[in-house]
């Protein structure tokens, strides 16, 4: 059986080549035990997903079975399924089992789509790397010795890997648009409140967003189509029902008019083999009619510092539930209510939670809210104010989705602030909470590959991805 490139391929097989379904989870459960060095499931649902196959084989057969019938999809550990396990890669959380599911995960059950299990990620989604996970890191199936991304990197590596068509993943400052740059994948971050947050393991309320990471923009947008929309149990959901995205990429676009951040570009700390081709293609459009122009943004230097200020505080405040009490993990040397507290914690939480946790207890104390916080929230405003200018004059803006290629493992590991700096291109999309969707764009000459950014809009979506299809149709 073959890497399917879309779900138009697997309709084509259970139709024409009359495969079924079964067939079909039966392959993926192949590869996952043939890659289980990747470290890229933490769990699969073997007999539960063979078992929903036979069930959609016969709904296909009875012309009942639902749009996704046939799509093999794996879930990050960080968004719940009833009576599955959830951990969000954390020992704080180790075997804790869901008692509902988050909304995407019924929309998808709903539709026919087989969740063939749960993947690894960064703990709690901090991190830009798949090293930060209590349970191993991920290795990229492109160069086993590089990082696939983070924190959504085990999502992005299971597509990359064909363990799975399509996963999906959580994006806070950049978690899946650079795992899809670092694996070659379509990675769509929607805007803020597009696709419910009901069932998503938080880690910074007001920026965290569950999207796909998929081989095409049709598959993207099948799944969109399918997850986003109004949700009774997230106040934050957009209540407008969307606009079609599958209707919105195969709808002709005049042509474009597009900003690129000049800041971005020219900036010492992009790859030079990334910097060229960007402005290979910005020639490129120009020559095929479009408006390509470029725009100021002087406080680029803003988005990291204010976007950590800001989502350490949130963490400090979401992750002071798992406190060895309520649920979870509890040490066996607590002797007392006090010791509960700081051994569970301390033992229960990776370095690099604890690090953020630390961070933003510091920026909410007395005496540094002002200085820290609050200023950030006025810098968020800010640069709210002018990406919303730039993008009430231009169809998109586009950027590189990172700085570089994927990065060897220990890398940056050592270094936070270099970590930190992976997110300078993708947390501007979250802090002003517009969509932003990382598409593939080309190899260096090592064959690694990396993305576009493509930044729309607020609210217009469904958009993005046939902006996407006219500037890069390559990656249908």
């Amino acid at each position: 059986m073959k890497n399917f490139s879309s779900h138009k391929e697997i309709l084509t097989y259970l139709k024409d080549a009359k495969g079924s379904v079964k067939e079909l989870v039966q392959y993926y459960l192949n590869r996952i035990e043939l890659n289980k060095e990747l470290n890229a499931f933490l769990e699969v649902f073997e007999e539960e997903a063979l078992h929903k196959a036979l069930l959609i084989d016969e709904k296909i057969k009875n012309g009942t079975a639902g749009k996704l019938a046939g799509m093999v999809i794996g879930l990050k550990d960080n968004i719940v399924y009833k009576n599955h396990k959830s951990s969000a890669s954390s020992k704080i959380l180790h075997n804790f089992e869901s008692l509902f599911s988050a909304t995407v995960v019924d929309r998808l059950l709903a539709e026919d789509a087989i969740i063939i299990g749960r993947l690894n990620c960064d703990e709690f989604a901090m991190g830009s790397s798949n090293e930060n996970s209590a349970f191993g890191k991920t290795l990229n199936p492109l160069d086993k010795k590089r990082v696939p991304g983070g924190s959504s990197g085990a999502s992005a590596a299971a597509v990359a890997a064909d363990l799975c068509q399509l996963a999906l993943g959580t994006d806070t400052g950049g978690s899946i648009r650079q795992p899809a740059s670092f694996c070659g994948l379509v990675g769509f971050k929607p805007t803020y409140g597009r696709v419910s947050r009901w069932g998503a393991i938080a880690y910074a309320s007001s920026f965290d967003q569950i999207g796909p990471i998929a081989k095409s923009y049709y598959d993207t947008a099948l799944v969109m189509d399918v997850i986003a929309g109004p949700d009774e149990h997230d106040s934050t959901a957009i209540q407008n029902p969307p606009h079609s995205f599958l209707n919105g990429l195969n709808t002709p676009t005049d042509k474009l008019k597009i900003a690129y951040l000049k800041e971005t570009i020219e900036s010492d700390g992009l790859n030079s083999e990334i910097k060229i081709a960007v402005k290979q293609l910005i020639e490129k459009l120009k020559a095929n009619g479009h408006t390509v122009e470029a725009v100021d943004f002087p406080n680029l230097d803003y988005l990291v510092p204010a976007y950590y200020v800001l989502t350490t505080a949130e963490a400090s405040s979401n992750l002071s539930r798992y406190d060895g009490i309520h649920f979870g993990y509890r040490s066996n040397n607590a002797t007392d209510l006090e010791s509960t507290y700081k051994l569970s914690r301390s033992e229960g939480f990776g370095k690099e939670v604890k690090r953020r946790i630390m961070l933003g207890t510091f920026v909410l104390s007395s005496g540094y809210y002002d200085a820290y916080y609050s200023k950030a929230q006025k810098v968020r405003r800010l640069i709210t104010e002018q990406t919303n200018a730039i993008l009430s004059n231009y169809n998109a803006i586009i950027t590189p989705t990172t700085p570089s290629v994927a990065f060897e493992f220990g890398k940056n590991s050592k270094d936070p602030v270099q970590m930190y700096l992976e997110d300078i291109y993708t947390v501007q999309a979250n802090l002003v909470g517009c969509c932003a969707v990382s598409v593939p764009f080309g190899k260096n000459q090592e064959g690694l590959p990396y993305g576009l950014q493509i930044m729309v809009p607020g609210h217009l979506d469904h958009t993005a991805l046939a902006v996407a299809k006219q500037i890069l149709p390559e990656n249908q």
